[in-house]
Formats: structure tokens, sequence, C-alpha cells
């Protein structure tokens, strides 16, 4: 189905037949991408008094509860209610799910033992463009992101800088394919997420920050349309699925 969108008094004309899915799934396997020092999620029907909520068991129906945390195992999208006191949910601050974004390509640099994405960087990619999402994927970008333990293994973050830079130019999404903007063990100074939400002035409480995408290779850098997708929990952070779609014509 191709149709036409109307945004910023600029059209664009979509292709809905061929999503491009950038999320992970949740999968009950050690082998789930895995973050945060904590287990595998879990699938397992429900068991009581002998009975076992499973056809292959012999139930008539497959009743499963689904152990799991949203920021360790898998794509998620949150709000400010992760790094705030007050109580504030991803289901009631993301109320538009329709944006344009911009894919860009960044190769982290290297910063004493750790490795880096600067301001430098982000200008150099973006440009003068005007986007309302950015969809950052990083180099090497190999399927290991799709089963990595990333437990005490240091992955590659935003700068405070950078974090500052997106949230001056109007960048109200932002999707990483790492497990978090910050810095795995920075004493909980979380300084990314500070500065894109704003939360040392007025708070930016409608924008949401996506961790643990995967953008394959095939997808070139550029301009698509983003859905993003979001389970209804009342939290800070909800399982989400962002979608894609090629912009045909301008």
């Amino acid at each position: 189905m191709i149709a036409t969108i109307e945004t910023n008094s600029q059209k664009y004309k979509i292709n809905f037949s061929k999503p491009i899915d950038i999320s992970i799934p949740l999968i009950a396997s050690k082998n789930n991408v895995n973050a945060w020092y904590i287990d595998s999620p879990k699938i397992e029907p429900v068991q009581d008094e002998g009975w076992i909520a499973s056809v292959k068991e012999g139930a008539s129906i497959n009743f499963n509860n689904i152990y799991f945390n949203p920021h360790a195992h898998g794509t998620h999208t949150e709000c400010v209610g992760h790094i705030v006191e007050k109580v504030h949910s991803i289901n009631t601050s993301l109320q538009k799910f329709f944006f344009l974004a911009e894919v860009i390509t960044v190769a982290p640099e290297k910063q004493g033992e750790d490795f880096v994405i600067s301001k430098k960087q982000l200008q150099f990619a973006l440009g003068n463009k005007k986007r309302k999402a950015v969809i950052i994927r990083t180099l090497p970008n190999t399927s290991e992101k799709l089963s990595k333990q990333y437990s005490h293994t240091n992955p590659p973050y935003l700068l405070e800088e950078a974090a500052i830079y997106l949230r001056e130019k109007g960048v109200d999404h932002l999707l990483v394919d790492m497990p978090s903007v910050d810095k795995e063990k920075d004493g909980g100074e979380l300084l990314a997420h500070n500065a894109f939400w704003n939360t040392s002035q007025k708070v930016r409480l409608k924008a949401t920050i996506t961790e643990f995408i995967f953008v394959p290779n095939t997808v070139e850098d550029g301009t698509y349309f983003l859905n993003l997708q979001i389970a209804p929990f009342e939290n800070d952070a909800s399982p989400s699925k962002p979608i894609l779609y090629k912009i045909i014509e301008k």
C-alpha cells in the first residue's frame, strides 16, 4: 500500500507494504540479548495442582506467564520516568507514534578505555537535517547484537555533549542499538539520559529513548517514516517495536 503523508507542510509518498522491523524479539533462551546482570527471560505455562496450561501437556489452551525486564531483555522505549523520582509512564508520555526519522551510522571513537559517540560525529552525520526522530546504528554492525550478553562489557555510549546536541536540534525520539545511551558503570550519573530529557531545567516529558534496536546492514542511511509501537504498560519503559518505512517520493 502506498500513501501520501503530509508533515511540516511537506508531502511524502510512503510504501507501507514493505515494513522494516528494527526491533529485537524476546525469546525464552540464554541466547536472548541481555544486560544489567540479570537472568534470561522466561516464558512458561501456568501450573496449578498438577495441571499444566500447555496443549502439548494435554490442556486445551496455551496459557503462559512471561518474566522479563524491558530494560535488560530487548528493544524497549523509555520516558523520563526511568531516571526521576516522580512517576511518569511511557504509556501516557508517548501519545504520537509516527515520525520522520533519520537513520545514521556511526563508528564510536576510542576515548580512554571507552568507545563513545561525540557531538562532532552526530553533526557530521545529520548536517542541517531537522528530524523528530534519530536512529543511530553503530559499527561494527553484526548479527551478534541480536544475542550479545552485555553485562560487564562496557559497551559504547553517547557523550553528554552529543545528547545535548540532539536535544537542542529538536530531536524528540532517540533510538540506539546499544543497551544504554550512557556508560554501563558511571556511578549513577546518567549524563546522556539527563541531558536528553533536560532534567535540570524544563523536563521533556514527551521525549523518548529507545534502546536495543537492530538496524540491518541492508537498510541504507537516510530519511524514513517511523512507526514507534509500544505495549500499553503503565511503567517507565515498555517493550517496543519500531518499524521503518521507505519514502519513495517527496
